[in-house]
């Protein structure tokens, strides 16, 4: 069946509407440096995924979402100052300034992996996909690491804390 000239660059037209169109800024604008995602204990069913975004472009940019196999779910979190007492809020996005960069940090913005799949060993990689406002995709693998331990001011050689 041979469709009328005018039906068939409708359909070309239509086809071609429902191609993904190119993003505008360019998926090499954004860097991700330093993921990595912290051990936890066995069975814990949690954990934190952390890193630095750059943003090379000249327009602000916004991590919308990000998705692992390790997790049945993620969320985008950030720890606020409620009335004195910090708490961790899931937040709709996290900005990436042009030319500037965006820390997700303990304390601060981070990706929630929940109800993970298995327990995760130092040395294990995490797959994880991040997901921007522009459709752009950014696939890494982060690195298991045990949380790092903050020598508190009071710990002194003095306090016996630390040996030379």
């Amino acid at each position: 069946m041979r469709l009328h000239p005018t039906l068939a660059v409708l359909a070309t037209t239509l086809t071609a509407l429902t191609l993904p169109l190119p993003t505008l800024a360019s998926e090499t604008d954004l860097s991700i440096i330093g993921a990595y995602v912290r051990m936890v204990p066995p069975g814990t069913p949690n954990t934190a995924a952390f890193m630095t975004i750059a943003n090379s472009g000249s327009s602000n940019r916004k991590l919308l979402m990000a998705e692992s196999p390790a997790a049945k779910r993620s969320e985008l979190h950030t720890h606020i100052n409620d009335q004195g007492m910090m708490r961790m809020r899931q937040v709709e996005a996290i900005e990436i300034k042009a030319a500037a960069h965006t820390e997700l940090k303990p304390g601060g913005y981070h990706i929630m992996l929940l109800d993970l799949q298995q327990s995760l060993k130092e040395g294990d990689s995490v797959p994880l996909t991040l997901r921007f406002d522009d459709g752009s995709t950014k696939e890494i693998a982060a690195a298991v690491k045990k949380p790092q331990t903050v020598m508190k001011a009071t710990d002194t050689p003095e306090h016996g804390a630390m040996k030379h």
